[in-house]
């Protein structure tokens, strides 16, 4: 009775405001056209026929084409191997930094630097350094083992550059639940006589065992989602997200795209509803709370030893293929002629328009990130801090754009806003615009900054912010000189992550961006495609100094002015 009354009061509280009234409205709206909108259309495309009846034809007629079936084949053994070995590959780094005592802190410089790696630099550097690596005219393989005919295209060379892309990512997550484990239960098994390996596979195995399995799903989403290393190092090894591409880019069959992106978004989104309503709630309930105590960590050089071995030289492997990158554009010919020289660089700025390329990524992505922030915070707020009916709808469809891949969102934009309701009319002079970018990178960042924010904001005692209502500050005031301040972290982090997400992004935009706007990533894998890997090397040389600078820059900021030590690009 007393809740139900809570609630009502809370509802008439915020009725009275018309500010956040407002604000909520503009949201749905947002949310409802830029999201829901988009997908939509995708889904009367796939379905209605042009006499305008309900059919399954597009979808019978898709699914009988041979490069469709051998797609969604291909993308599922990719993603499944990837899953695997980067859940795997993730639990040895987290086991290693969590219970094995490091010699040197080189080690904890060197799993810092893996993790941030892939966070900071374009989606498919990667597959530049492991053609450049492993190719025909590959160093290791021409010149140091003398094979002339390797070809890294296809299943294997798209599976190892998803799993060292992706690995971090599970890294970063095991590490959080092995550090929660209490150690006294595995303590405990130990006195009883029970070998390490035994106590972690009778103790520790079990109790991160649904944590495992979301780090599986979150790196198989991203992996049949991936459209950049796919692109780059499949060859004829055709994925879904490639075929939507080549099917409206290729084949101008914009109904066959449609249905092949409705199909790509319901695998997403189921495995996206099983790893977050069941498995993240599931890991949650298993492991809640901290340790107890300081866990004693592992000095035995039977265990430290070949565990340190595999993961410093995995990691010193993965900075490797890095480095690979700024070298590719300092070499004047890769594989043929290695004398220095900054050509490659020079043609960026000269013949292939490298200032505008920069200039137009990097405001874009500057124009986004902030408002991104921003938003994060606004819809962190209403779904912690207050109660409305829609409140479940607005942190539902914020957190949706984590499950659709920039392909489908990509077709999904091009349908909604070149034709579908807003083609003749409203809203159609977005399409082609730069303002259709920074909305696309306001969507693709959203879910990502309103986890933080939501985080952080459930650190925040409540009265604080009432003492605030008690003194008649509405709520706009209580949020900003409030509640802002003491989630600015948060706020920072949001901002730097967003900007680094936009203006490395490449899988919505490159069905999107027109001649009017040229933008780093689409330059990258236009000339990674043609085989100019000088150029595409300079390119994505000057993007991964733009992006960790601007990481270290907003490091210090936070230092400066915030409470927490580092940005989390989590």
């Amino acid at each position: 009775m007393a809740k139900s009354q809570s609630a009502s009061l809370d509802r008439k509280k915020l009725m009275g405001d018309p500010i956040m009234v407002t604000t909520i409205l503009l949201l749905i709206v947002f949310l409802t056209v830029f999201i829901l909108y988009p997908l939509a259309i995708l889904l009367v495309d796939s379905f209605i026929s042009d006499e305008g009846g309900v059919t399954l034809h597009t979808f019978r007629r898709v699914l009988d084409l041979p490069n469709f079936r051998r797609a969604i084949t291909n993308t599922l053994k990719v993603g499944f191997l990837v899953g695997i070995a980067s859940a795997l590959i993730g639990l040895l780094f987290a086991y290693v930094e969590v219970y094995v005592k490091l010699r040197t802190r080189f080690m904890e410089g060197l799993f810092k630097v893996v993790s941030m790696l892939p966070v900071v630099s374009p989606p498919f550097v990667l597959s530049l350094s492991m053609i450049m690596l492993f190719g025909k005219a590959g160093i290791i393989t021409r010149f140091l083992l003398h094979i002339y005919d390797n070809s890294v295209y296809g299943f294997w060379g798209i599976a190892i550059v998803q799993t060292l892309t992706f690995f971090p990512v599970c890294y970063m997550m095991l590490k959080g639940l092995l550090k929660n484990i209490d150690p006294s239960l595995e303590e405990a098994a130990r006195d009883m006589g029970a070998s390490r390996f035994k106590v972690f596979m009778t103790v520790t195995l079990p109790l991160i065992l649904p944590g495992l399995g979301n780090a599986f799903l979150v790196t198989f989403i991203e992996s049949i989602a991936d459209f950049a290393n796919p692109m780059i190092i499949g060859g004829s090894y055709d994925t879904l997200a490639t075929t939507i591409y080549l099917q409206i880019t290729g084949a101008y069959d914009k109904q066959g795209a449609a249905a092949m992106a409705v199909i790509l978004l319901a695998i997403t989104l189921l495995m996206f509803v099983v790893q977050k309503y069941y498995l993240e709630a599931k890991s949650t309930a298993t492991l809640s709370g901290k340790a107890s105590r300081e866990r004693m960590l592992i000095t035995d050089r039977s265990v430290t030893a070949p565990l340190t071995i595999m993961c410093s030289a995995l990691a010193l492997f993965v900075i490797i293929m890095y480095i690979c990158v700024p070298f590719g554009a300092l070499f004047r010919t890769w594989g043929y002629d290695f004398h220095l020289t900054f050509k490659w660089f020079g043609l960026v700025f000269t013949r292939y328009k490298g200032f505008k390329a920069f200039k137009d990524s990097f405001v874009l992505s500057l124009i986004s990130a902030p408002i991104t922030a921003l938003l994060s915070m606004i819809i962190s707020y209403l779904v912690v801090k207050r109660k409305f009916k829609a409140k479940g709808f607005i942190e539902a469809v914020s957190m949706l754009a984590m499950a659709v891949p920039g392909t489908v969102l990509g077709i999904g934009y091009i349908r909604g806003f070149s034709g579908g309701l807003f083609g003749s009319g409203f809203l159609q002079g977005l399409y082609g615009t730069g303002t259709i970018l920074v909305i696309v990178f306001i969507v693709r960042s959203l879910p990502t900054g309103t986890r933080s924010g939501i985080s952080a904001l459930r650190q925040i005692d409540k009265s604080i912010e009432e003492s605030a209502y008690d003194m008649g500050a509405d709520s706009f005031k209580v949020f900003m000189t409030v509640t802002l301040p003491l989630i600015k972290d948060s706020f920072l982090s949001g901002f730097v992550t967003s900007f680094v997400r936009s203006i490395t992004a490449i899988s919505a935009i490159i069905l999107l961006v027109t001649p009017s706007y040229l933008l780093i990533t689409v330059q990258i894998n236009e000339f990674a495609e043609k085989g100019s890997y000088g150029i595409a090397c300079a390119f994505a040389s000057i993007l991964i100094l733009i992006t960790y600078s601007s990481v270290l820059i907003m490091n210090l900021i936070i230092k400066k002015f915030g409470t927490s030590k580092k940005v989390n690009l989590d």
